[in-house]
């Protein structure tokens, strides 16, 4: 019984983990997204300067997350990796070419260009990856007889690709916001533009999902509209309908600059709890649960006991960081670029 709790203990904290990643660094991947749409290189280099202070420390997610899932869940690690290796592979060099482009871009002068193209590059494959690993997660790694499936080429279906580009446009919406939280003038007003086209193309993507997810899923329309499970799943639709209402509307009315940004992060939440409902309590869907692919209780152990020293760090520098670097970004305070 103890060994069970550790175990739903630590997979409450990789699903934290995994969420803080997707919020934090798919904000600062959206606004790469968002990078060849700016006007000029004036505000290229003021976007950039509104993420130099935080985008590190997101990655740091990142790292926490695929060593929380080694060692608590070193089966689903050794399982399902081999079906990621291309997605994963190519959103690490993705990511690493984005990283070098932020330490050349403000010291470069005939190459700037270049730097410019490998942030924006960077940041769109590093997203369309990440949606086509959530959409190989989502779709499963078992065959019609339940054998699990190992394959380079299973992360590449037509569902994964959409969740790629459904993805890409939910970064660029927390990109959209997060700017129009930073920026001031005519950034600002573009980002409410922006905003509301992203908006409703993630609301498309979503319905999409909805829609084709119980074709390739089986047993979802069965989990989802059964009573009593239906009468505690009900909420979470009506809950993402009314987010996106009311951020269609702050960003039509443009009252607030705060509200956007966490409007959006809101929007992604709902999505993630709803994704956990739908897979629960599978570590590898439909086929190995979180119990079975658990590491020994040791192991758990060791592992719970480190995360509850590390967690806590990186909240702490990662809560400061956002406040001693909080409000509107200008040329003045952003003159590193």
């Amino acid at each position: 019984m103890e060994e069970h709790i550790i175990t739903l203990i630590l997979a409450g904290i990789l699903a934290f983990v995994v969420v803080m990643y997707v919020l934090l660094d798919g904000f600062d991947l959206g606004v790469g997204i968002l990078f060849p749409f700016l006007e000029n290189d004036h505000e290229r280099d003021l976007v950039m300067s509104s993420l130099t202070p935080v985008w590190d420390g997101n990655e740091t997610w990142l790292v926490l997350g695929g060593a929380t899932l080694y060692g608590a869940f070193p089966i689903v690690y050794s399982t399902i990796l081999p079906t990621l290796y291309l997605p994963l592979f190519l959103m690490l060099i993705a990511l690493v070419f984005r990283g070098v482009s932020f330490e050349f871009r403000h010291v470069a002068k005939s190459s700037k260009w270049v730097w410019t193209t490998c942030f924006s590059l960077g940041s769109a494959i590093a997203a369309f990856c990440q949606g086509l690993v959530l959409g190989t997660f989502v779709q499963g790694y078992t065959d019609a007889s339940g054998n699990i499936m190992v394959s380079n080429y299973h992360s590449i279906t037509p569902f994964t690709i959409m969740t790629g580009f459904a993805l890409m446009a939910g970064y660029a919406l927390l990109g959209s916001t997060w700017l129009i939280k930073k920026a001031e003038g005519e950034l600002r007003e573009y980002m409410f533009k922006v905003a509301k086209w992203m908006l409703a193309l993630v609301t498309l993507f979503m319905a999409i999902t909805v829609f084709w997810t119980p074709f390739i899923v089986p047993g979802v329309l069965t989990r989802w509209f059964s009573m009593p499970t239906l009468a505690f799943l009900l909420p979470l639709p009506i809950l993402g309908i009314l987010t996106a209402i009311i951020m269609w509307r702050q960003l039509m009315a443009k009252a607030n600059d705060d509200r956007p940004f966490l409007l959006a992060m809101l929007l992604f939440v709902w999505a993630y709890i709803s994704l956990i409902v739908s897979q629960w309590p599978f570590a590898i869907p439909r086929a190995i649960t979180v119990w079975d692919a658990a590491a020994p209780f040791k192991s758990q152990v060791f592992i719970l006991v480190g995360l509850l020293i590390v967690i806590p760090i990186i909240l702490t520098y990662t809560i400061y960081s956002y406040a001693v670097f909080k409000g509107k970004v200008t040329h003045e305070n952003g003159a590193h670029y």
